[in-house]
C-alpha cells in the first residue's frame, strides 16, 4: 500500500507514481488523440462539413448521455471502495479478536509451553491468511520450532484454525481451562474464521462482468464519438479535450478494478502482510 502524505499537493500533482493511471493509460491517450486528430481533418479539410451539417448536433448525445454516464462511475468507484474499506475493517478485527484472545490466554494459561504454542500459532493464522488470500505459498517456516505441519492441497486458514481449537479443547480435558473459560475462547477463535469468510466473500465475488463490460464499453463509445460533434466549435483543439476526458473516464473504472479486490499485490491494496507482522509482535509483547 502506498505510504503518502495528504497534505502535500505538490506531490500529488507533479508526481506520476508507478500506480498513476497516466502511466497505464499512455498508449490508449496517444491512439485517441491520434483518432481525433483524424477526425478533424476529414471533418474539416476532407469532407468540408458546413457549420449547419448535421453531424453538429451529435454534441447534444455527450450532453444526454454524460449524466448518466457519470452517475455509473460514481456507482462504480462507490461500491469498489466499500468493497476496500470492508475488508480494511476485517482485518482491523483480526487484530483485535488476536490481542484479546492473546491477553485472555495470556492470563489463563501458567504453562510456558502451551503459551508458547499460541505465540507462533495466532500470529501464523494471520499471516497465512494474508497469502492465501493473495494467492501465494505458505511457507513452513511460520511454525519453526513446532512439530505442526499445512498440508497444501487443503484449506490453510481452517487447518490453523482446527490447531488453535484443538489445542485450547485438550487444555479442557487436561483441566487447565475451565468450563467458562473454554465457551469465552471459543468466541475469539470462531471470530477468526469468520473474518476469513468475509474476506474470501470480497475476493471470490467480483463485481458482475455485464456491469464491468456495459461501463468499459459506455466510456468507449462516448469518447470515440466526441470529436464528430465538438470538431465544428473547438477545430483541432478537440484532441487535448478528447485526451482530458478519456484519462478522466478511464481512471475512474481504472482505479475501481484495483480496490475491488483489496488482497492483492497492487499498489493500493491492504498490507496484510504489515498487519500480520504488527499481530506477531503485539501477541508476542503479551504472551
Amino acid at each position: 500500500m502506498v505510504q503518502y502524505n495528504p497534505k502535500d499537493w505538490l506531490t500529488f500533482i507533479f508526481k506520476f507514481h508507478k500506480s498513476d493511471t497516466f502511466r497505464q493509460l499512455f498508449t490508449l491517450m496517444l491512439l485517441i488523440g491520434a483518432y481525433s486528430a483524424a477526425i478533424c481533418y476529414f471533418e474539416i479539410h476532407y469532407f468540408k462539413l458546413k457549420d449547419d451539417s448535421h453531424v453538429k448536433n451529435i454534441s447534444i448525445m455527450h450532453t444526454t448521455v454524460g449524466f448518466v454516464l457519470s452517475l455509473l462511475l460514481a456507482y462504480r468507484t462507490n461500491t469498489a471502495y466499500d468493497r476496500w474499506w470492508e475488508g480494511r475493517k476485517l482485518w482491523g478485527s483480526l487484530v483485535n479478536n488476536s490481542r484479546n484472545l492473546a491477553i485472555k490466554l495470556s492470563v489463563i494459561l501458567e504453562n510456558e509451553n502451551d503459551k508458547y504454542f499460541f505465540r507462533r500459532v495466532i500470529p501464523g493464522y494471520a499471516s497465512i491468511l494474508a497469502k492465501h488470500l493473495s494467492n501465494e505459498e505458505v511457507g513452513k517456516m511460520l511454525f519453526e520450532g513446532l512439530d505442526l505441519e499445512i498440508d497444501h492441497n487443503k484449506h490453510k486458514p481452517n487447518q490453523v484454525a482446527k490447531m488453535l481449537f484443538s489445542k485450547i479443547n485438550d487444555l479442557y480435558k487436561s483441566n487447565k481451562i475451565s468450563g467458562d473459560q473454554l465457551i469465552i475462547l471459543n468466541a475469539e477463535i470462531q471470530s477468526f474464521t469468520d473474518v476469513c469468510g468475509a474476506c474470501e466473500r470480497i475476493k471470490n465475488t467480483p463485481i458482475p462482468y455485464s456491469y464491468s463490460a456495459f461501463i468499459k464499453k459506455f466510456i468507449f463509445f462516448y469518447v470515440m464519438t466526441l470529436p464528430f460533434g465538438f470538431v465544428f466549435s473547438l477545430g483541432y483543439y478537440i484532441v487535448p479535450v478528447v485526451i482530458f476526458i478519456f484519462y478522466v473516464l478511464a481512471s475512474l473504472e481504472l482505479i475501481a478494478e484495483e480496490i475491488e479486490d483489496p488482497f492483492g499485490n497492487d499498489e493500493n491494496d491492504l498490507p496484510t502482510s504489515k498487519i500480520a507482522s504488527n499481530i506477531k509482535k503485539h501477541v508476542e509483547e503479551i504472551l
